[in-house]
Order: structure tokens, then C-alpha cells, then sequence
């Protein structure tokens, strides 16, 4: 891999990370006066999730958000990134179909949930991850 092909992975790593990390961080009230707060939050997921019975959505709400701090923490240390990413991937893919069915198309695309879901799924085709976990534990098992 080329050094710059190193430093593009990186990046995308901590991009996918400060993504789910900033979207999780909104919920809880971590912005300030720029957070939407977990009212607002769960709100959306409703709207968002219009298929489904409504009690079901405080469910989705927590699991999403765990799932997301979760893969967050995961893809910024690296650790089982290929396995983060595919999860990453599923996940942003899950909420494009959702907010795609209940608001039409338009809204996954401005709010660049395909694109956020297919650099996920590039990630995971990377043979190796330098500058991660995962690289200090491959270099521990082969000395």
C-alpha cells in the first residue's frame, strides 16, 4: 500500500468514527445549544421508523445509539476494523432504506447517508489497517 493510501484509510477511519461519535454526542447534549437532544432524537427515529409499532422506538433509539458510540470507539482505536466497517456499513444502510421509505429519497441523499454507508463498506475492503489495534496485534502474533 502507498504511503498516501495509508494516510487516506486513516482518515476515513476517524471521519466514520467522528461522524457516528458526533450524531451520538448530539443525543446526550454533549453541543451544547447545538445538540438536538434524546427528545428530539427519539422524535426522529419515530419519523424516521414510521413502519414500525411506536413502542418499539425507544428501543431503536438506544440500540442505534449504542451500536453507534460502539463502532464509533471501535473504528477510531482500529480494533476488528474490517468487522466495524461491514457493521458500519450495515447499519448507515439501515437507516438510508428507513429514511428512504418514509421520506423518499431525497433526505438520505442531503444528509449524505449513502455516501457515509459506502465509505464504510470501502473501508472494509482494505487488506491491512496500519496505524490501528489491529496492526499491533497482527505484529505480536507473527514475532
Amino acid at each position: 500500500m502507498k504511503k498516501n493510501q495509508k494516510y487516506a484509510v486513516l482518515l476515513l477511519r476517524v471521519a466514520l468514527a467522528a461522524g457516528f461519535l458526533s450524531a451520538v454526542s448530539s443525543r446526550l447534549g454533549l453541543w451544547g445549544e447545538h445538540s438536538s437532544g434524546w427528545e428530539n432524537f427519539v422524535a426522529y427515529t419515530e419519523q424516521v421508523n414510521s413502519f414500525v409499532p411506536k413502542n418499539w422506538i425507544p428501543t431503536i433509539a438506544i440500540a442505534s445509539t449504542v451500536s453507534e458510540a460502539l463502532l464509533a470507539l471501535l473504528l477510531l482505536i482500529g480494533y476488528q476494523t474490517k468487522f466495524m466497517a461491514v457493521g458500519a456499513a450495515l447499519l448507515t444502510f439501515g437507516f438510508a432504506l428507513a429514511m428512504t421509505y418514509s421520506f423518499g429519497v431525497k433526505e438520505p441523499l442531503d444528509y449524505s447517508v449513502f455516501t457515509f454507508s459506502m465509505a464504510a463498506f470501502l473501508l472494509s475492503t482494505v487488506e491491512k489497517y496500519h496505524w490501528s489495534l489491529d496492526e499491533i496485534i497482527m505484529k505480536n502474533k507473527t514475532n
